[in-house]
């Protein structure tokens, strides 16, 4: 991965000015003082507010989301006081790659905004668009903001519950880094055209060989059609009450003392398997079958068992353990089990 240096945001007074170009670059905006009021008006109903950190850091693709994302950032930031960068990741996937850079480094330089380019590695082949994002994510940070729309996240939620999730499958995407929640697609759209941008068109998003793809075009209008109406602010909405939910859950099984045996079984159910699911979360949650089965280590029905990626829990009296990975295959080369032995981690 290799990134080219920062370039700092210019100066709060040269980013934004209430009629500078970003509100009213041409016709497409109207007068300037109308461009403004609309583009202010989304800012309103975005979260910018609630980001602790002085500085926003803004993942810009190019794209139509991300460059509204960039752009009322920017609005923002006038009265905040806020700096505002834009890092754009290169995949490796398109030759349009250096164009499109270049594209988000033209708006930076209209809004005064920073810029940043990295550089991934990402192979073509299976699981390309999750192997491509884990890579962008991994670049970008955990403070990134980006530009998840509400029609983002009915697709998500759609998507998360066809894979078997549950609750948190409901909830979906959290609010902390995404301020366009709030927004639809058809309004990040329309911030491109008030400031006279052209967005990158990604190929893949109509590409049928995705699910979201096909849950964007095909899944979504569907139930429109189904329910004769739009269905992207149900499922937000449903969503949104969710993840209160959700997070209730999880504030009261941080209670439970995941390690000990006598705690989980002695727990609700619902409330055990969430205390697993956050001790042995690595960059992704273990599956459900890999949290009942430690569930029944605690309950004494076996004495350890495997949780994928090489790890494993295992209980000495009360006491559950997580191996790392690679400690059972060590642990089994030191002392090699015997048949018995084998019989014994399956007694309660």
């Amino acid at each position: 991965m290799s990134q080219r240096p920062d370039r700092a945001a210019a100066p709060r007074s040269q980013r934004v000015t209430a009629a500078g170009s970003p509100a009213a670059p041409s016709s497409a905006a109207g007068d300037a003082s109308g461009g403004s009021d609309e583009l202010a008006c989304l800012v309103d109903r975005c979260t910018f507010a609630d980001v602790t950190s002085p500085a926003l850091v803004c993942a810009v693709s190019g794209g139509a989301d991300s460059a509204a994302l960039l752009v009322l950032a920017c609005m923002f930031a006038q009265h905040s006081g806020s700096s505002v960068t834009a890092v754009h990741v290169d995949h490796g996937l398109r030759d349009a790659g250096p164009a499109e850079a270049a594209r988000v480094e033209a708006l930076c330089d209209r809004l005064g905004a920073g810029f940043s380019v990295t550089h991934v590695d990402v192979e073509p082949g299976a699981n390309l668009q999750a192997r491509a994002r884990e890579a962008r994510h991994a670049a970008l940070g955990p403070d990134a903001l980006l530009g998840h729309t509400a029609d983002d996240q009915a697709e998500t939620v759609l998507l998360q519950l066809l894979r078997g999730g549950a609750l948190d499958a409901l909830a979906a995407m959290r609010a902390d880094r995404r301020p366009l929640l709030g927004l639809r697609r058809s309004e990040t759209e329309r911030v491109c055209e008030l400031v006279d941008y052209e967005p990158v068109r990604d190929p893949s998003n109509a590409d049928p060989r995705f699910w979201r793809s096909r849950v964007r075009h095909e899944v979504i209008p569907l139930l429109c059609d189904i329910a004769g109406r739009d269905v992207v602010p149900l499922l937000a909405r449903g969503s949104g009450l969710a993840a209160a939910d959700a997070d209730l859950l999880d504030a009261l099984a941080a209670d439970i003392d995941p390690a000990s045996a006598s705690e989980l079984r002695d727990a609700p159910v619902a409330l055990a398997r969430r205390a697993v699911r956050a001790w042995l979360r690595t960059d992704h949650p273990p599956d459900a079958g890999a949290v009942e089965r430690v569930l029944e280590v605690a309950r004494h029905t076996h004495r350890a068992t495997e949780i994928g990626g090489g790890r494993r829990v295992s209980r000495s009296a009360d006491r559950l353990e997580a191996e790392p990975p690679g400690e059972a295959v060590a642990r089994a080369a030191r002392e090699p089990a015997s048949n018995e032995n084998r019989e014994q981690e399956r007694e309660a």
